[in-house]
């Protein structure tokens, strides 16, 4: 993998432990003992590192040893570097020590999305082991349970956090085919006001029914209660069976829609705040299995 630093710039990894223990310790014995090295070899260590640096970074203070200012704007830079280093040894620790790649998502989209197209993954790589946990609508990516995460979010990415978009957010609704047998040529929106709809029950929906009428400039009319359910596996499920409209956020009816069960009532979608992707952790974004596996969503996503 092709990269923009220049590694002979770098100081040595064992001048910046040194330092890092020093500075946070305030001796040179103690970070010797921690390191377990001697007294002269951290005291080399400090030399070599500020001879590269061209400044001093510690000053003596009685018996102890405090930070000079040039130090203390460069200890946050090593303490960083120094983390990111163990948190990434860990993550690359975790998944070696597991012969599974485990896979996090909301229920409804591992329902009526992902377990439709596994079988296909797993033709493509039979070596790869999926281990596949849902969670329910309310579920953030959690790294330390799973390694790769399918998620529907709104908010900013955090910076440790590699993030593929697979989908925009658009929802619109659907209902049985049987629902429409008087009306061949479709609804207008200030028609579904008529019909049962069904609604999930979700705190954190970034979509919902309301939203979706005001998208279409109507206001949603008072005698349209919906059925609220759990799940939007659940309304959907419903909404083949006859029992009302549902709502359903991007790419999750897809199976239904092709093969007939459900139709699109409405001819009109409204713009969701989030987007579908893909999630994992920065230091394992090149995993070969993150990799394959994240590809082949990109692909299948697109069809």
């Amino acid at each position: 993998m092709a990269s923009g630093i220049d590694l002979r710039k770098l100081p040595p990894l064992k001048s910046l432990k040194g330092f890092e223990a020093t500075a946070r310790l305030g001796s040179v014995r103690g970070a010797a003992e921690e390191l377990n090295l001697t007294h002269p070899a951290i005291t080399h260590q400090m030399q070599v590192l500020e001879a590269d640096l061209g400044v001093k970074l510690f000053a003596r203070k009685g018996r102890s040893l405090i930070l000079t200012p040039e130090g203390e704007r460069y200890y946050p830079y090593v303490l960083g570097a120094l983390e990111q280093l163990l948190e990434g040894g860990a993550a690359i620790r975790r998944m070696a020590s597991s012969p599974a790649l485990r896979v996090q998502t909301y229920i409804s989209f591992a329902i009526c999305w992902l377990a439709h197209r596994l079988t296909h993954f797993r033709t493509l790589h039979p070596e790869i082991e999926l281990r596949l946990a849902t969670s329910g609508a309310g579920w953030d990516f959690d790294e330390d349970s799973a390694d790769i995460g399918v998620i529907y979010r709104s908010e900013p990415i955090p910076a440790h956090l590699h993030w593929v978009k697979l989908f925009d957010s658009r929802f619109f609704p659907v209902c049985s085919p049987r629902l429409l047998a008087d009306k061949p040529s479709g609804l207008c929106p200030e028609d579904l006001a008529h019909y049962p709809l069904i609604a999930v029950n979700s705190e954190d929906r970034y979509w919902n029914w309301s939203q979706w009428f005001e998208s279409a400039g109507l206001k949603m009319a008072s005698r349209a209660v919906p059925i609220v359910v759990d799940t939007l596996a659940m309304s959907l499920e419903m909404a083949i069976n006859g029992e009302g409209v549902a709502l359903v956020n991007g790419p999750l009816a897809d199976n239904d829609l092709r093969s007939g069960r459900l139709v699109k009532p409405v001819d009109h979608f409204a713009e969701g705040q989030g987007q579908w992707g893909v999630i994992c952790r920065k230091e394992i974004q090149h995993d070969i299995r993150v990799v394959n596996l994240t590809n082949w969503l990109l692909e299948v996503s697109q069809t």
